[in-house]
């Protein structure tokens, strides 16, 4: 992956903020819907204040279709799609994105793999050819292959001695016992050492395709320039996946509990259950009874187990909406000796919001909260162009900007109790600790990593 100079880009990519004119006026962003002569969608966010184009593209290629015994082979992917394409070696490739301050990279997710471009508009064109050289022609070579795969092999060693990255991984592999999310995403050293380059190349002709591909580009581009671009970029990839498909399911999450001793002296802890999908006529209730539970200081969780308690530094827990399944989940780090307080204080607050739901005032500082902080994090081009990619892979509308404050205001008390009770499952909370916790004790084996 290549960066924008400091130098060169400065406030150029600060320039779309003018768009954002106050916080929580997410429809003072002007989206345009964009359609090539070869049927490719995109949303746009035109702005020529400044010389500068973000693209961000969502492919429906993740770890979830890593082969079987191949963890991290999505990721490994990601990392070599463009060292090096077409007739240029990995050297050459990367000294051309420098050269004109082209920023491009790939970065493989669950579900989805994202690719990033930014631009100055006088080397837009050179851009977008390197880019299609990464997606049409990657060349794989032998080199940039084993040099990525080395990173990758590091950051997994350095993640299976990290008791949180464990206590995570613990926790997806019992939700997900036989599914593919019970896979480590970030891949294992068995799994990466095993991904050959037939496999990379499987996985690119199978996954970077067509089918599912969202685009958002913002900036220095017109709607015609755009038409045009999206099918030199994307209109020579294959129409759809040629991989297996991935099962939609929930988790197995029946309140077990599962504990991998580690001697260290702060326990980690990861709970969760079942949760709400994007599409459910709930989702936005859900939204805004996770912020009440844990939308920071103020909330129950941190309000119960930091400031009234001192049990923990940080708790946190939050919807995780994906493309087969749907969970809550949550998180914190205490002293081994108050594991159990902590848990007993999660559980207790899971149990008060379903059976009392949230108060007035509550209800009203979290519609609040969220209203006024959507628009916190779009502070630059790629940013907002990463927004707008999230909101098409939802299947949301471009009025979801405008409609967005109305649809959260439309929530009422009542429907937050009842929804309340269907999504607060205290008694299905499943929970992995790495640690050595006092008085908490495994339900179940631990269950095999890969």
């Amino acid at each position: 992956m290549t960066h924008f100079p400091l130098h060169r880009l400065g406030r150029a990519a600060f320039g779309l903020l003018t768009l954002l004119a106050v916080s929580g006026q997410a429809q003072a962003i002007d989206i345009t819907a964009v359609t090539s002569p070869g049927g490719i969608k995109a949303w746009l966010v035109e702005d020529h204040s400044n010389p500068v184009i973000a693209l961000n593209i969502r492919f429906t290629l993740g770890s979830a279709d890593d082969p079987a015994g191949k963890a991290g082979a999505a990721r490994l992917l990601a990392a070599t799609v463009d060292e090096g394409a077409g007739e240029l070696d990995s050297s050459a490739f990367q000294a051309a994105l420098k050269d004109r301050s082209i920023s491009l990279g790939f970065r493989a997710g669950m579900d989805a793999t994202h690719a990033t471009l930014m631009t100055l508009t006088d080397t837009s064109a050179d851009a977008f050819r390197l880019f299609r050289l990464a997606l049409t022609q990657p060349r794989f070579d032998r080199e940039p292959v084993q040099r990525m795969r080395q990173q990758l092999l590091a950051a997994a060693q350095r993640k299976d001695r990290d008791p949180s990255s464990q206590a995570r991984r613990l926790w997806w592999r019992a939700a997900f016992p036989d599914h593919p999310y019970g896979r480590s995403r970030d891949g294992t050293v068995d799994g990466l050492t095993a991904v050959t380059v037939d496999d990379l190349k499987a996985l690119h002709a199978g996954g970077l395709t067509r089918d599912g591909l969202t685009v958002s580009a913002v900036g220095d581009i017109t709607p015609a320039r755009l038409a045009a671009v999206l099918d030199d970029l994307f209109g020579v990839l294959p129409a759809g996946r040629k991989l297996p498909p991935v099962t939609s399911t929930p988790p197995r999450t029946t309140g077990q509990v599962y504990v991998k001793i580690e001697n260290i002296p702060q326990a980690q802890v990861v709970f969760g259950h079942a949760g709400i999908d994007t599409s459910d006529p709930d989702w936005f209730g859900a939204a805004i009874l996770m912020e009440i539970m844990s939308g920071g200081f103020g909330s129950r969780l941190i309000t119960e187990v930091r400031e009234k308690r001192g049990l923990a530094y940080g708790v946190s827990a939050g919807l995780a909406p994906l493309d087969h399944s749907a969970v809550v989940i949550g998180g914190t780090a205490t002293r081994n000796d108050r594991v159990a307080d902590s848990l007993a204080i999660i559980r207790a607050e899971w149990r008060r919001m379903a059976e009392h739901g949230p108060s007035p005032a509550e209800i009203a500082d979290a519609k609040a909260a969220i209203i006024g902080g959507f628009t916190l994090g779009l502070t630059d081009s790629p940013a907002i162009a990463r927004r707008l990619t999230g909101l098409q892979s939802l299947g949301l509308p471009i009025s979801y900007f405008e409609d967005r404050p109305a649809r959260i205001n439309a929530v009422t008390a009542d429907d937050l109790r009842r929804i309340a009770k269907r999504l607060f499952q205290k008694d299905k909370l499943t929970i992995a600790v790495v640690g050595k916790p006092v008085g908490v004790t495994a339900t179940d084996s631990l269950p095999a990593l890969n």
